[in-house]
């Protein structure tokens, strides 16, 4: 069992920053790929990026590459999600996700196994 806590969600201006992170309680998080989604008012839950187990292997959705990065830091369980330049179409409820192992890294929700309960990110204009 995993268990994930997010945080760093919040209020910020357009073009502002943002870092979410998401801690693992389970030891066994290090051989996990983990996965950010998101999830707007009215819409479906929607892939944003994703960090294999070895951090060799990063996968972003197309409108966030270049403002988003993802990374992991093992000795502290915890997945983070740095968001520059946001932007008001940024906005939604951030969901971190864990992928037990598998031959590929997952971009849809149905692939991962463990959710945390959301933080939710606002982006003014």
């Amino acid at each position: 069992q995993v268990h994930l806590v997010e945080s760093g969600g919040g209020l910020v201006q357009a073009g502002g920053s943002l870092r979410l992170s998401c801690a693992a309680s389970a030891r066994t998080f290090s051989s996990y790929a983990m996965g950010w989604f998101r999830q707007a008012p009215g819409k479906e839950r929607e892939f944003v990026a994703a960090v294999s187990w070895s951090e060799s292997s990063t996968y972003y959705t197309n409108s966030v590459k270049g403002r988003f990065t993802i990374s992991r830091d093992h000795a502290k369980n915890t997945v983070y999600l740095q968001m520059n330049s946001l932007k008001p179409e940024d906005t939604a409820v951030y969901y971190c996700a864990a992928q037990a192992p598998a031959p590929i890294i997952g971009t849809m929700p149905q692939e991962y196994h463990y959710w945390g309960q959301g933080t939710q990110v606002t982006v003014s204009s």
